[in-house]
C-alpha cells in the first residue's frame, strides 16, 4: 500500500516546523522495513546477501541495513566510498567492487588508507573486480612491487554484454595466469551482472528464456574453473549476481549464484517500478518547500496569451516556484501535480503546476521521488530518517570526492 494525502499533509506540517526548509531527501523507516522483511523472505538457504553501496549512499543508512537484514558484505563501485567505509568495517566485513578499478586508484586506496578498525584487514577482506587479461596483469605487477597479495574476482559476461570475459578462452587464459600468481594473486570468485533479463524486450526473447541462457552461460564458466583449474576452486568461492530487478528470478534451483547483490529495491526509486519489485514500497523522497503562487501562467514574451493558456488546461489556474528542481525525480505530491513544460525546467526555481482545487501554498512542501537512488541521494547534504511521519535522525551522505 503506497502513501495516501494523509501522510503527505503530516509530513508536510513536520517539515515545516524542523529546523530551516530546504530540498530535502527522506527515508521512511516504517516502509523501509517492510521492504527489508520482504527480501528477507525472499532470499534463498545457502545464499549470501550483499548490500549495494552506490543505491544506498550513506554510511548510517547502510549500517541500519546491516544490523537488520543482517549481512556483513557490500558491494562497492567508488574508491572515495570505500575509503570512507574503511573505518566502519569489522572482521566479518567482506567486500566485493562493483566495477574493475585502475591500478592506479589501487595504488591511491592502499597508500591512503584511514584510521581503521584494527579488526578490518584490507588486503583479506576486498575482493577487486577484474575484467580483461590486461587488467590481472596489470595488478599482479602492482602487487609483487608492493609485496602485497590481492584477492581478485573475475567479471564473466553471462548475457549483459557490458564487458567481463565474454569466452571461455579468454577466461581459461586468466585462471592460468592466476595459478602461475598465486604468491601475488587470489581468486575470490565470479560475478556476472544479469539485468538485461528482465530488460529485453519480450519480441527478442521472454524473461524465462533469458534468466535460462544467463544461468547455462555462468555455469559454463564454474564448470572450466573446476575441471580445469581445481588448484583455483574451493567452496567458500563468491558466485555474485543478480540486483534488485532480477533477484527474486534467483530462487529458482536454476540459480548456480551463492552471493546475492541488491539496494535499490530497499528504497525503490522510480526506476524500480517493475513487476518483479511490484511488493516493495516506496521508501525515498525528495521533500522541497513552495517559495511563490501566482495566479495562473504567464510565460515571458507571450504574455498575452495567458488566458488561452490557462483554459487550455486547468492545472495552469495556479502556478508555483519550488525551492530547486531539474532532480532525477517525478513530481509525486500533490497528486497531479507536475512542471510546467513552458516555462521550462530549472535547477534553482522549477515552476509547477497543481490540478484544480489544490490547496497548496507558500511554504508547504510538495514531494518528489527519484528515478534512482545511487546519484540522486548526493545532491542533498543531509538524509531525514522519518518513522510515523516525525523526523527522528539526521543521515550523512558519503562525500563523492573525499578519499
Amino acid at each position: 500500500m503506497e502513501h495516501g494525502t494523509a501522510y503527505f499533509k503530516a509530513l508536510n506540517e513536520e517539515l515545516k516546523q524542523y529546523k530551516n526548509a530546504v530540498p530535502r531527501l527522506v527515508i521512511d523507516l516504517d516502509a523501509l522495513d517492510e521492504n527489508i522483511e520482504g527480501l528477507q523472505k525472499s532470499l534463498k538457504a545457502g545464499v549470501d546477501f550483499r548490500l549495494v553501496v552506490k543505491s544506498l549512499p550513506s554510511p548510517q543508512l547502510i549500517q541500519y541495513l546491516q544490523q537488520n537484514l543482517p549481512t556483513e558484505r557490500l558491494m562497492v563501485f567508488h574508491q572515495p566510498f570505500l575509503t570512507q567505509l574503511v573505518p566502519l568495517l569489522g572482521k566479518d566485513a567482506d567486500v566485493l567492487l562493483g566495477k574493475p578499478m585502475p591500478a592506479q586508484t589501487l595504488q591511491y586506496f592502499y597508500e591512503n588508507l584511514p584510521t581503521r578498525s584494527t579488526t578490518f584487514d584490507p588486503f583479506a577482506q576486498i575482493q577487486w573486480l577484474v575484467d580483461t587479461q590486461d587488467r590481472l596483469v596489470q595488478y599482479q605487477a602492482l602487487a609483487k612491487t608492493n609485496d602485497w597479495k590481492l584477492r581478485v574476482n573475475l567479471e564473466i559476461d553471462v548475457g549483459l554484454h557490458r564487458g567481463g570475459f565474454a569466452d571461455l578462452t579468454s577466461f581459461e587464459s586468466a585462471l592460468a595466469f592466476l595459478v602461475q600468481n598465486q604468491d601475488t594473486l587470489t581468486l575470490s570468485g565470479l560475478m556476472g551482472y544479469d539485468p538485461h533479463v528482465v530488460k529485453l524486450p519480450k519480441i527478442l526473447r521472454s524473461k524465462e528464456k533469458a534468466f535460462e541462457l544467463m544461468c547455462s552461460a555462468y555455469e559454463s564458466y564454474i564448470k572450466v574453473l573446476k575441471g580445469k583449474f581445481p588448484v583455483l576452486w574451493n567452496d567458500k568461492l563468491t558466485l555474485n549476481g543478480a540486483g534488485s530487478p532480477t533477484i527474486a528470478l534467483h530462487q529458482s534451483p536454476l540459480s548456480p549464484l551463492n552471493d546475492w547483490s541488491a539496494g535499490s529495491c530497499l528504497v525503490k526509486p522510480t526506476s524500480f517500478d517493475i513487476p518483479s519489485l511490484e511488493a516493495y514500497r516506496s521508501a525515498s523522497y525528495i521533500a522541497t518547500p513552495v517559495l511563490k503562487k501566482l495566479e495562473g501562467t504567464t510565460i515571458p514574451a507571450i504574455e498575452r496569451y495567458k488566458g488561452v493558456l490557462n483554459a487550455l488546461d486547468r492545472t495552469n489556474k495556479n502556478s508555483y516556484f519550488i525551492y530547486g528542481g531539474y532532480w532525477k525525480a517525478h513530481y509525486h505530491y500533490p497528486f497531479g501535480l507536475k512542471e510546467n513544460k513552458l516555462f521550462g525546467a530549472s535547477t534553482n526555481q522549477s515552476m509547477v503546476n497543481a490540478p484544480e482545487g489544490s490547496d497548496l501554498a507558500v511554504d508547504d512542501f510538495v514531494f518528489l521521488r527519484p528515478k534512482q537512488s545511487e546519484f540522486v541521494f548526493l545532491q542533498f547534504g543531509k538524509i531525514l530518517a522519518i518513522r510515523n511521519h516525525k523526523i527522528v535522525e539526521e543521515w550523512d551522505i558519503f562525500q563523492p570526492e573525499n578519499g
